[in-house]
């Protein structure tokens, strides 16, 4: 007891002093763009003003930017990516030969010139004066004439022309659906940079990663598109689809959107002629948007439910992981299947009613992990996808199933998943960059279900309720900046008081897998067996022959520390043992008993990853 005491009081004051780790800074972006699009040629012009604030101790005489069109071309990485990934996107690819001998050939191969995609920059200034720049696939790099000192704001100005690429990947024209424009990634976007320095990858289709900031943002476009876009519509009296009332002005043919958010690190927009626009409000206070096209009787009533259900959404992860903190959610039809962006995203539309409010509900869960919490993607995939698809699938089962109480574990679908990869051979760390997987199928499965285990079996570790807490510390500690999946646990330790570096090292850095036995039962005596290479706690339930039941708990020697009796319903009225802690050097442990047992059960909660449970329970012979 004294030890763990003296580890919590140690814990406590130095997760004081370090969860928001002094000395932390971000930099910051404000955009003021004017863009006039010609919906005809698929082009648009762009004049961009953008303030800088380099918040470092560094002085930077160079900065990057993004040019993500430029990745629709024959010959960019992304072209060879899927000419060489052995299981491409299906959505990217052309299917040749036979069914014996597949030939995947990339779409963006085939792209005529006026069909590819472009950003192409006509002038670029800094503080006032020219800059040097150069375009290395989708990078720019600039080369500025005087540093930028630290703690200094400087303005760029740039004009550039784009082309919008047919549509290969989340953005661009003529969407399988019938959207004109999906506009994702269009503008020329500051990299980040932050304590790891610049984060310059090429784009090829994977995640993201950039400072928070403002936008101001103006589209000319022909008056009768209507758009749904990032951020909060300036002038809905003006342009189609917003207000009944609506005097739409227009100039030479085009109406003029203005939309404005504050401190999002994505901006995102889409337009097409047919798009209608309904809204709701949430009890929170959130206006919520829809935009989509009214094909069918069955998609106009499937978006009017789904609208619902979104207000919903928003109060119940409000309760559950901080409150969202913009006015609007707009959700657009658009892209090629869904993909969260600043207070907005786009998502197929032609869906069943279970499908469309999954992926709206995913996308609008991203709005805590990876806009709320501007978590690099590109390094950190799981921590963006895996907690957001836990808690998409927290909401589906209370608003859209209904189930009441959730269940121990809601996310088992995501560990059956968890355990197919892990026993295909194809697993790789969590830890890899989210490009370089070997294949799509390891990316996936990792990054959206061994993501979700982790957060779930954390839960098992830490206690439900304590995981409950870590979510609402850390939105508290961490919102509008850049938290690492170290800052997590760092909370999650704080709330707990138990060490979790061995946790979060071994499952997140290393493909080594859980497996725990019941290795023999005896009258006065249960031994369990750690057959893996993964030490973990344990949750023993024994049914003894007069029908009283116990739960023994076996806390790990790394945790320091025990988890707190939990209120799961199987547990209940269960009376609770704490044992002496088990080590990861020691394969066996051994548990005596003072009467008779009839069954045994490791984890009845089924949160612990064992990949083999075959070997979990004893059951008296009879």
């Amino acid at each position: 007891m004294m030890k763990k005491l003296l580890f919590l009081s140690l814990l406590l004051l130095s997760t004081q002093l370090f969860a928001q780790r002094p000395g932390y800074w971000q930099q910051r972006v404000d955009y003021k763009m004017d863009i006039d699009v010609n919906e005809k040629t698929f082009q648009y012009t762009g004049n961009m003003q953008l303030n800088y604030s380099n918040n470092s101790s560094q002085a930077l005489s160079k900065v990057y930017f993004h040019l993500y069109f430029n990745a629709f071309q024959p010959g960019s990485m992304m072209d060879y990516r899927l000419a060489t990934v052995p299981d491409p996107d299906a959505r990217m690819v052309i299917k040749q030969g036979t069914t014996e001998k597949p030939v995947n050939i990339s779409r963006i191969n085939t792209l005529t010139p006026e069909q590819i995609g472009y950003q192409k920059i006509n002038s670029l200034t800094f503080n006032g004066q020219a800059a040097t720049y150069k375009t290395d696939g989708t990078i720019l790099e600039v080369t500025l004439p005087k540093a930028i000192a630290a703690g200094e704001t400087a303005t760029f100005n740039l004009t550039w022309e784009a082309q919008m690429p047919e549509q290969i990947r989340r953005t661009g024209r003529n969407s399988k659906e019938g959207v004109a424009l999906s506009m994702a990634q269009w503008y020329p976007k500051m990299a980040h940079f932050d304590d790891f320095g610049w984060h310059l990858d090429e784009y090829v289709a994977r995640e993201f990663i950039a400072p928070f900031g403002n936008f101001d943002v103006t589209i000319h476009i022909n008056k009768d598109y209507v758009v749904g876009a990032s951020g909060k519509l300036q002038n809905p009296t003006e342009v189609k689809g917003y207000d009944k009332k609506a005097k739409i002005k227009s100039i030479n043919g085009k109406s003029t959107w203005n939309y404005k958010a504050e401190n999002i690190h994505d901006f995102v927009w889409a337009a097409d002629p047919k798009f209608v626009v309904d809204s709701a409000r949430s009890q929170g206070g959130v206006s919520v948007y829809t935009v989509f096209i009214p094909s069918t009787a069955e998609v106009k009533t499937n978006w009017k439910t789904a609208l619902g259900l979104a207000t919903e959404f928003f109060d119940f992860c409000s309760s559950r992981f901080g409150a969202y903190p913009w006015p609007t959610y707009t959700i657009v039809q658009g892209g090629d299947g869904g993909m969260e962006y600043g207070t907005a995203t786009l998502v197929t539309g032609g869906r069943n009613i279970k499908s469309l409010v999954g992926v709206i509900f995913h996308e609008a869960a991203h709005s805590w992990y990876q806009h709320l919490f501007g978590i690099n993607e590109t390094v950190d995939e799981w921590f963006d996808e895996g907690f957001t698809s836990y808690v998409e699938e927290l909401a589906m089962q209370s608003l859209f199933e209904k189930k009441g109480a959730i269940e121990s574990n809601p996310v088992m679908d995501a560990y059956r998943a968890y355990y197919k990869l892990a026993l295909s051979g194809k697993e790789e760390p969590m830890s890899l960059l989210a490009d370089y997987y070997k294949t799509n199928y390891a990316y996936s499965n990792q990054a959206y279900n061994k993501g979700q285990v982790l957060a779930q079996q954390l839960g098992y570790i830490i206690g439900q309720e304590n995981l409950d807490k870590t979510f609402i510390k850390f939105y508290e500690l961490w919102k509008f900046k850049h938290p690492t999946p170290n800052d997590f646990k760092r909370v999650a330790e704080e709330i707990s008081g138990i060490n979790l570096k061995w946790y979060f090292n071994i499952f997140v850095n290393t493909t080594r897998t859980i497996d725990y036995a019941v290795a023999s039962v005896t009258e006065n005596n249960i031994q369990l067996v750690n057959k893996s290479d993964l030490a973990m706690p344990i949750d023993l339930l024994v049914e003894y022959q007069d029908g009283t039941k116990e739960l023994f708990y076996i806390p790990l020697r790394e945790m320091r520390g025990e988890k707190p009796v939990e209120s799961l319903s199987i547990y209940e009225g269960v009376k609770r043992t704490v044992l002496e802690d088990w080590f990861w050097t020691k394969p066996t442990y051994d548990i005596k008993l003072s009467k008779a047992p009839k069954k045994v059960t490791i984890d009845p909660s089924l949160r612990l990853a064992d990949i083999d449970a075959t070997n979990n329970e004893w059951v008296e012979a009879k």
